[in-house]
């Protein structure tokens, strides 16, 4: 089937309101990812603190992924149900008491238990952005949307990785769980108080809502979601497409690295590499920033090349399979001891994985457009996959003080990642069958 590339220029005048909603999508992401990253700022000083092992750490930072990757695709099906104001803000509450409770934690049970229950409530999110950002945005300016919402988990991990070993500094790592929970129920109030759906956004102007509509944003009423119910056939043409399993694969390679970061790359930092422990909270910022600024330069430079007349399959897949070869830089730091290389092999791995994080745009392009939460959390789903494998594979493959067979791991998943956008995703197509 031919494709047509998206060359429509957004009239004048249109409104403003769906930025304002992306400005509400950046917080939440921050919130999220801080809630995420505080583990690992904490695990250096609680693993001592409470005598865990290196397997018992990995065991405790994959268990946010197991019930996250189980309720991806029912939490997908929520999305669809309730929308974004409810599921978001109960699910962003609740996540962040259970984030506060961690305070209280004595044992290794407890922390898994804990950190579940993060997972459990968490699961909606990444499905939850996707809708928002279906609803509110033309596909013309998605991946630069995608872009912009997806860099707040860079650039709050970059910003806030100091700010949280400082407040470990002062309050321990009890302390640093208790703040950033309370920071999160504070801010789920105002965004069940600020958030509405196009159609019942009082401050939304009708070309706003034209410009969205005309431009492929899904706007649904409150009684249309109410109308939705799971069917099995649904779920099924999920895995009927060889270029939607591709996208799920090569997510789950890209999650990869990224969960590297997330969880173990401070304490690589720390113990592996004998950095001080506040000057390596400056440090990790710096692959952060990079991260955050491959992942708006892949977004800017998508929609750009779409609206030039470049074809989708190139302008889409193109900063995805650049970033996912510039994460093999990972490799570096196996080979030197200098800590400046460190940071530079670091920073071009994740700005490599900065690049390839714009890859939510290709659930919009290719899956039914009544089906965008369900087909988020399929793929989310298998992305969270390693959140589960990587914290667990790491923890199983240091070896004493040798950290390199982890690096190692994460620069084969990368090259698995690059083949599966090459021969198995292939081109991509706005007019998919699956969308009719």
């Amino acid at each position: 089937m031919s494709e047509q590339p998206l060359t429509t220029t957004p009239p004048k005048n249109t409104g403003r309101v769906r930025f304002l909603v992306l400005g509400l999508v950046f917080i939440n992401i921050i919130i999220n990812y801080m809630d995420r990253t505080n583990l690992s700022v904490a695990a250096t000083e609680m693993a001592g603190d409470l005598q865990f092992s290196p397997l018992q750490m990995g065991l405790i930072f994959s268990a946010f992924g197991w019930i996250y990757a189980a309720l991806q695709i029912p939490g997908g099906f929520v999305i669809d149900r309730f929308g974004s104001r409810i599921v978001y803000g109960v699910g962003l509450f609740i996540w962040s008491l259970i984030t506060a409770l961690h305070a209280i934690a004595n044992s290794f049970g407890a922390l898994i238990g804990l950190r579940l229950g993060v997972g459990a409530f968490e699961a909606p999110v990444m499905p939850s952005n996707n809708r928002v950002i279906s609803s509110w945005f033309p596909e013309e300016e998605r991946a630069s949307a995608i872009g912009i919402y997806s860099s707040a988990q860079f650039v709050g991990l970059a910003c806030m990785t100091p700010l949280l070993f400082h407040i470990q500094s002062l309050y321990g790592w009890r302390g640093l769980f208790l703040i950033t929970g309370v920071a999160g129920m504070i801010w789920a109030v105002v965004w069940y108080c600020l958030y509405r759906e196009p159609l019942e956004h009082k401050g939304v102007s009708q070309a706003e809502l034209d410009h969205i509509r005309e431009g492929g944003a899904i706007l649904e009423s409150r009684q249309e979601k109410a109308k939705q119910t799971f069917s099995w056939r649904d779920l099924a043409l999920m895995f009927r497409s060889r270029k939607l399993i591709g996208i799920y694969f090569g997510q789950f390679t890209i999650s990869a690295t990224f969960w590297f970061f997330l969880t173990w790359f401070p304490t690589y930092l720390v113990q592996y590499r004998n950095m001080d422990f506040i000057k390596s909270g400056y440090v990790a910022s710096v692959p952060y920033l990079a991260a955050f600024f491959g992942v708006l330069l892949a977004g800017f430079v998508s929609d750009r090349l779409i609206k030039r007349g470049v074809s989708a399959s190139f302008a889409r897949k193109a900063p995805v399979i650049l970033g996912m070869a510039l994460t093999l830089f990972i490799l570096g730091a196996n080979y030197t001891n200098n800590p400046t290389l460190i940071i530079l092999f670091m920073s071009i791995a994740f700005f490599g994985n900065g690049l390839a994080t714009i890859t939510w745009v290709f659930v919009t392009a290719l899956a039914p457009r009544h089906l965008i939460g369900l087909a988020g959390g399929v793929f989310n789903f298998t992305g969270a996959l390693s959140s589960i494998v990587v914290p667990i594979a790491i923890g199983a493959l240091i070896d004493g003080n040798n950290f390199a067979p982890a690096l190692a791991f994460i620069a084969v998943l990368a090259g698995l990642g690059i083949c599966s956008y090459l021969f198995v995703v292939g081109r991509i197509d706005l007019d998919s069958p699956l969308k009719n």
